[in-house]
Formats: C-alpha cells, sequence, structure tokens
C-alpha cells in the first residue's frame, strides 16, 4: 500500500541532504510531499483517499491563481520526463540546482542528477541570486555536459553581468521556464552565446514538456477551438491530491482513449510547427470590449521602450474602460523612469491604440510567486492604489 510522508526541504546545498528520499520514492518506496523547511508542511486533505500505485511526490501547484492544489507524480511519469529531457539535450550531464528544490522545477534537476548518475551542485543563495554566486557554484561542476535550469529574471540578471555572462557559455544547455522569456532576453543569450532553451510546463506535467517549442517525445500538445492548451503524453499527473473534484475538471480522455490536461493558457502552433503560448486565459485584459494579451505588451515595452529591464502588464479596474492596461516595469540602473505618455509615444504604431498602456508604475524588483512567475495579483493591487 502506497503511503504519503512530508519532505521538508531545506534552502542552499543542503537541499542535496534529500537526494535518498527522492531515490527511494522513485524506486517504490514511501511517496513524499516535498515542502520548504522554512515553512509548515502542506495540510494533507481529509479526502485523499486510496493512493494511487506508483505514486512518488505530491507536489504543489504554484497556486498563480485560486488555491495551490498537489499533483500527484508516479515514478514512471517523473522518469519519462527525466530521460525525454536527456535525449532533448543531448545525453544526461551534471546540473547545477539555481532555485528551491521543493518546487517541481528545482526537484526534477535533482531527478535528473540522481537518474544520470551525477552529482548535483547547488547555488548557495542565501543572499539570493546573484551573478557572483551563479559563477561560483558553476566553476564547481566537473562533468562534461554541464546543465541548469532557469527563470527568465535569473536569465536577465547573468546576461547584465560578465562573470555571470560567461559562466552561462559553460554550459551545454540552460533551460528557460517558469514564466515567458521576452524574445528580446533570448535574443541578448544568443548574441552573448548562451545556449538557452524554453520550457513549457508545469507540476501537473512533472515540469517541463514542450522545449524550443516543442513536445519532448514522451509529451503532445494542442489547442482547441478557443486557443487553450492541452497537454498529454506520459509525465502527465494523475490528478490532484484529495481533489477527484479538480481532477475530472482538469483531466479528460478523449474519444481515442487519450488523457489530456487542460491548461489555463491559450497558445498557438506556428508555420514551423513550434508551438507559441500567449498567457494565460484569466490574464486576458478586457479594455473597452477588446482583448488584450499582456504578454504581447510586454514584449513591445523591453523592445521599444529604453531602459526597461522587466514589464509585467496587467488589467486594473476602470470605471470607463472596465479594466485599464496597466504596466510594471523594473528598469536598467541609471535609466529614468517614463511616464504613461512616453510609454504610449514609444509603443503606438507597434501596438493597438487600445492596447496602449493607461497606469504604469516603477519598482525596484518584481514580486513573484512560486519558482519565479510574477504575482500579478500583487501588481494589479500595486496600480489600482497608484491610479
Amino acid at each position: 500500500m502506497t503511503t504519503l510522508r512530508p519532505l521538508p526541504v531545506p534552502a542552499g546545498p543542503a537541499a542535496k541532504d534529500v537526494l535518498p528520499a527522492l531515490r527511494a520514492a522513485l524506486d517504490g518506496g514511501p511517496a513524499l510531499l516535498p515542502y520548504a523547511a522554512s515553512a509548515h508542511p502542506p495540510v494533507v486533505p481529509d479526502t485523499a483517499g486510496t493512493l494511487p500505485d506508483g505514486l512518488a511526490l505530491a507536489v504543489g501547484t504554484s497556486g498563480s491563481t485560486g488555491t495551490p492544489k498537489l499533483a500527484m507524480l508516479t515514478g514512471t511519469a517523473l522518469k519519462a520526463s527525466a530521460h525525454a529531457t536527456d535525449d532533448r539535450l543531448g545525453g544526461p550531464g551534471q546540473w547545477l540546482l539555481t532555485m528551491p528544490a521543493h518546487h517541481i522545477a528545482g526537484l526534477q534537476v535533482l531527478l535528473r542528477s540522481l537518474l544520470a548518475g551525477t552529482e548535483p551542485v547547488v547555488a548557495d543563495l542565501a543572499a539570493g541570486f546573484t551573478p557572483r554566486a551563479f559563477a561560483t557554484a558553476a566553476a564547481a561542476l566537473t562533468e562534461r555536459r554541464r546543465y541548469t535550469s532557469l527563470v527568465p529574471t535569473q536569465l536577465s540578471r547573468l546576461l547584465a553581468d560578465d562573470a555571470g555572462t560567461a559562466a552561462l557559455r559553460g554550459f551545454d544547455a540552460v533551460l528557460v521556464g517558469g514564466a515567458a522569456a521576452p524574445p528580446v532576453l533570448l535574443a541578448r543569450a544568443e548574441d552573448a552565446g548562451a545556449r538557452v532553451v524554453t520550457t513549457y510546463g508545469m507540476s501537473e506535467t512533472a515540469g517541463g514538456c514542450v522545449y524550443g517549442g516543442l513536445p519532448l517525445s514522451c509529451s503532445r500538445i494542442r489547442a482547441d477551438d478557443t486557443g487553450r492548451l492541452h497537454l498529454g503524453g506520459a509525465t502527465l499527473a494523475h490528478g490532484y491530491l484529495g481533489r477527484p473534484d479538480l481532477t475530472d475538471e482538469a483531466f479528460r480522455t478523449d474519444a481515442h482513449g487519450t488523457r489530456w490536461f487542460a491548461t489555463d493558457d491559450v497558445g498557438h502552433q506556428g508555420g514551423d510547427g513550434r508551438w507559441h503560448v500567449e498567457g494565460r486565459v484569466d490574464d486576458l485584459i478586457n479594455t473597452g470590449g477588446l482583448k488584450v494579451a499582456p504578454r504581447l505588451v510586454e514584449e513591445a515595452l523591453l523592445a521599444h521602450v529604453t531602459g526597461v529591464a522587466e514589464a509585467v502588464v496587467v488589467g486594473v479596474p476602470d470605471d470607463e474602460w472596465g479594466e485599464a492596461v496597466g504596466a510594471a516595469l523594473v528598469l536598467d540602473d541609471g535609466a529614468t523612469a517614463p511616464s504613461v505618455d512616453d510609454l504610449r509615444v514609444a509603443l503606438r504604431g507597434t501596438l493597438p491604440d487600445h492596447a496602449l498602456p493607461r497606469l504604469v508604475t516603477v519598482l525596484p524588483a518584481l514580486p513573484v510567486r512560486g519558482p519565479g512567475k510574477p504575482d500579478r495579483s500583487a501588481i494589479r493591487s500595486r496600480l489600482a492604489v497608484e491610479a
């Protein structure tokens, strides 16, 4: 009978202490419920019921909308994800961990290391993520093939630092996920000689399952008539712990017997066969009866407004427009804060008039949730207060 036990995961280099427990979970031992050692253990629902055979991990979603859930991942799903990643990247290698190891992205770094038989290196982030800490940790890697996984904000910071950029060049692949990576950032990375691979996935798919816009060998992706993306394949979660109602809503089996997970994202397949994620359904802004995809505005801000290092766009309640397009910006060092008029002038002609920002705030850093996802709710509240 499968059992589930909480697993406190330390921060920093001590995260490697959980490797034996992860190995046992993959091999059929007690299933684990990972959580940050500095936090309270997650509450296991009273309705958890019988656990599925082969359960290895119950991993929390990032909870960017709604109540966080616990995705049940079997050892088979986790192994399929790790092996398909190795195949896509060119073979097993040594990994550098740069993010919390209780989230799926961090857990996958440890799991891939276990299955590859390599010793992961964990960056010391006690003082936060810095290019110096990253470069120091990268220098400790000893294997021929070297990989790491970052969120876009981390990549941006590394590219703004000479030592960080030099360290990036030493990796055979740098996975970037957790949030949308703007094209201008990816272009900077390519110009700097970094081998970046964008990833798309979530806890319900054992982490990234679409790399560079193409699904892994064990994964599938499709869009329905509304543009909502559905993911399938061997890495899918069994469902949500103790929430059969939410499981039935999100996981469906089609007439051909293929099981799919309905994401909260919209996207499309380009002419080159690669998939493009446009953003979350709930993030679309309805202003004056017209829809605005925040990601398109964010990309325009980064590409056309001088001094903008990071940008997040949200809809802010507005009596006249229903929602107003609001932008939260992080600026390059020494850059002058732009006004709303500055932004609208810079973007007019690139974006339709209804998509031009009507509110702007400049922050020292973007608030985030989970492994690098912008906290859009906090940003919306900040803009509403300043409106």
